[in-house]
């Protein structure tokens, strides 16, 4: 592409700051480091039309972990780790609405709700055993109990008698979020550039190369927010993860307001107004979902309309409006990678799934370690 003196100058010169990807980490970052440097030149780039991950394609959830979701990292971190996630988590909800304002996301606080399948008896049965420990050890945090037992009152079928409710959890419009980050950033004179997809950099020692399609820039500090795009950045730390999205046409007097989970968070649905969206199932086919590519499957498209029917909407009619899908970054540890790469270059990523909880956080930490 043959770029203009008015194009170089405006947006490729003096670039002081870098950061690929304009999803909630990296606008968080940009906004973070227009507070720290006001006069720097701060150019964002995002390889998509919107921002390409994640973060435009998530279901909304204002959430830090059900209840099961807690108790399986339990098995794979110390319990030291899942409390400082969990608040970390619960930082960066409390920052994302600080930053933006509950009215203009669109903020909910319905609370949330475990269910459990009839089949899932050792599931439910650990889950509700647990409730009192879970409650001690987060204690320090909410400074409450967060989870108790409640009778299903939504009309849920084929499932265990009680809901686990967590009401400190919340439902968020997605778009709406997205769009009020932007328009702080623009206000902030922070420049943002659509489809430009960075092939390569190299960290020269007192500049950053940076190739973006067809052209290359001087940047001075280049700061990746690609979440489950970052593999070869973090040498295969975060892997990606798929995950399926449907939402149906308004159902007349629909019952049922909140945020849902159920599997160890493997499925999760709320209302939109009258309409339910359903999403997940990437635990049917990892192998599969465990890539970049945007799609639907079978196997798991066919999962999640059972779930409707035999489930969620029993003896109700509905219709399917659409379906998406959007990549997360998932690894080995749940903890978020922040760390620096290079003298130069430095990442913010793998979120977890939990990049409207946490995404504002990493954002800042990542503006931070410069």
């Amino acid at each position: 592409m043959e770029l203009s003196y008015w194009e170089l100058k405006n947006w490729f010169t003096n670039v002081d700051y870098t950061i690929v990807g304009s999803g909630i980490t990296g606008l968080h970052t940009a906004l973070r480091l227009r507070e720290r440097f006001p006069e720097a030149k701060i150019l964002v780039l995002e390889k998509g039309m919107l921002p390409q991950g994640a973060s435009t394609k998530n279901a909304g959830f204002a959430c830090f972990g059900s209840l099961s979701e807690i108790l399986e990292d339990l098995k794979t971190h110390t319990e030291e780790d899942v409390v400082q996630l969990i608040e970390k988590r619960w930082q960066g909800l409390q920052l994302l609405r600080k930053r933006l304002g509950d009215h203009a996301i669109d903020f909910k606080p319905y609370g949330r709700y475990e269910l459990f399948l009839k089949e899932d008896e050792s599931g439910f049965n650990e889950c509700i055993s647990k409730i009192p420990f879970i409650n001690e050890v987060l204690k320090p945090v909410f400074k409450a109990e967060v989870f108790t037992k409640e009778i299903d009152r939504f009309g849920f079928e084929n499932i265990r008698e009680y809901l686990i409710f967590n009401p400190f959890e919340a439902q968020i419009d997605t778009g709406n979020m997205m769009q009020e980050l932007l328009k702080q950033a623009v206000a902030a004179n922070i420049l943002i550039l659509n489809q430009q997809t960075v092939t390569s950099y190299i960290d020269a020692g007192n500049h950053v190369e940076v190739v973006v399609n067809d052209f290359s820039f001087k940047t001075q500090k280049l700061l990746f927010a690609t979440n489950g795009f970052a593999n070869s950045l973090t040498k295969g730390a975060v892997q990606p993860a798929r995950a399926q999205v449907l939402i149906t046409e308004p159902i007349p007097n629909l019952d049922i307001k909140g945020t849902f989970h159920l599997d160890r968070g493997y499925y999760y649905f709320r209302n939109i107004g009258e309409r339910i969206l359903l999403g997940g199932g990437r635990n049917l086919d990892f192998e599969t979902e465990n890539t970049t590519e945007f799609g639907n499957t079978k196997i798991v498209q066919n999962k999640l309309e059972d779930l409707l029917k035999n489930v969620i909407l029993p003896n109700q009619d509905f219709y399917i409006a659409h379906r998406w899908s959007g990549i997360m970054g998932v690894g080995n540890s749940k903890n978020p990678v922040v760390s620096q790469l290079s003298d130069n270059v430095f990442c913010g990523v793998r979120l977890g799934g939990m990049g409207v909880a946490i995404g504002s956080l990493i954002g800042t930490e990542l503006a931070d370690l410069l």
